[in-house]
């Protein structure tokens, strides 16, 4: 069973959380099931698949200017957890591009997702000494990129 899709009172899609946070959510009234999942109940509740919010909330954050903050987190989710050396799914930990020891910044443009193994390999150097080019180049996202 996966989350329950949120909906602002105005149909747009805020965010997904856990089919217990959704009852929660139908017991305080805070929200109406939208669309359910066929015959299943959780007590008086169908057990829902989309609710949608009794009242409009702002989310001004969404529509913020400005750069993104610049985290790990961010940067894992941005290269939706592929390492930039090796491609395959499942990096965990962020790597300098050009090493920080070596004058390389701690920005979105010199970071990118990467394996442990992957990391360690490259080391104190930069992709071209450490012969492991990246298969694509780190870039700032947008806020859209990072809420997917």
């Amino acid at each position: 069973m996966s989350g329950v899709i949120v909906l602002n009172a105005s149909y747009e899609q805020l965010h997904v959380v856990s089919v217990p946070h959704a009852i929660r959510m139908l017991v305080r009234e805070v929200a109406v099931v939208e669309e359910a999942h066929d015959g299943a109940r959780i007590g008086p509740f169908p057990l829902p698949r989309v609710l949608r919010l009794v009242r409009y909330v702002v989310t001004k954050w969404r529509y913020a200017t400005g750069r993104l903050q610049y985290t790990r987190a961010g940067v894992l989710r941005r290269d939706r957890f592929r390492c930039a050396y090796c491609g395959q799914a499942g990096a965990m930990t962020m790597d300098h591009v050009v090493p920080r020891s070596r004058g390389g910044r701690g920005e979105w443009l010199n970071a990118v997702a990467a394996h442990a193994s992957c990391n360690e390999k490259k080391g104190n150097r930069t992709p071209e000494e450490a012969g492991m080019p990246l298969l694509w180049q780190p870039w700032i996202p947008s806020r859209a990129e990072l809420s997917i």
